[in-house]
C-alpha cells in the first residue's frame, strides 16, 4: 500500500513547477513525508519498496498505475467473498461471474460490470481482512444481493 501511495504522490507533482520535484538527496524525505500524511509512517512496519526500486513506474509506461495492483486485489478479494457468501466455488456462481463480468470484456467500464455483479460498489474489507489489517468479521461485510445469471 505504501508503494502505491508514494507512486501516486510522485505523479501528482506538478510538471510545470520543476522546483516541486525533490532532488536525489531528498527522495527519502519525500517518501517519509508522503507516508506520514497518509498515516502509513509506521516504525514497526517500514516500507518494503522505495522509489528507486520503481524505475519502471517512471520510464516503463506505468504512469502512476502501481495502485492498480491494489485495486485488482480489492476486486479479487471481494469476488472471493461474494463466492463464499453464495455457496463457494460452484458452477452456478462461475456462470454468474462469467455472464456479468468475464464475457463482457471492455464493452463497459469494469467498475460498472463489477457493481452489477456485486449488486453495489466493491468492498475493501475482504482485502483488509485477507492482509490481516482488520479482524475478520470486525465490521459486518457489505451485503450485496445475489445477482441473476441473465445479462
Amino acid at each position: 500500500m505504501a508503494a502505491a501511495v508514494v507512486d501516486q504522490a510522485w505523479h501528482q507533482l506538478s510538471a510545470t513547477k520543476p522546483d516541486a520535484f525533490p532532488g536525489a538527496a531528498e527522495v527519502t524525505t519525500f517518501e517519509s513525508k508522503v507516508l506520514a500524511q497518509a498515516g502509513l509512517a509506521l516504525a514497526s512496519l517500514p516500507p518494503r519498496y522505495h522509489s528507486w526500486y520503481f524505475s519502471h513506474a517512471f520510464s516503463g509506461g506505468y504512469a502512476a498505475g502501481y495502485y492498480a495492483y491494489l485495486w485488482s486485489d480489492v476486486l479479487a478479494r471481494d469476488t472471493e467473498s461474494w463466492m463464499h457468501r453464495h455457496g463457494g466455488l460452484k458452477r452456478e456462481n462461475g456462470e454468474v461471474l462469467r455472464a456479468k463480468v468475464l464475457s463482457r470484456g471492455r464493452t463497459e467500464e469494469p467498475s460498472a460490470l463489477f457493481e452489477r455483479f456485486y449488486g453495489g460498489p466493491p468492498d475493501i474489507m475482504p482485502l483488509l481482512e485477507k492482509r490481516g489489517l482488520v479482524i475478520a468479521g470486525a465490521r459486518p461485510p457489505v451485503k450485496h444481493p445475489a445477482p441473476t445469471t441473465g445479462h
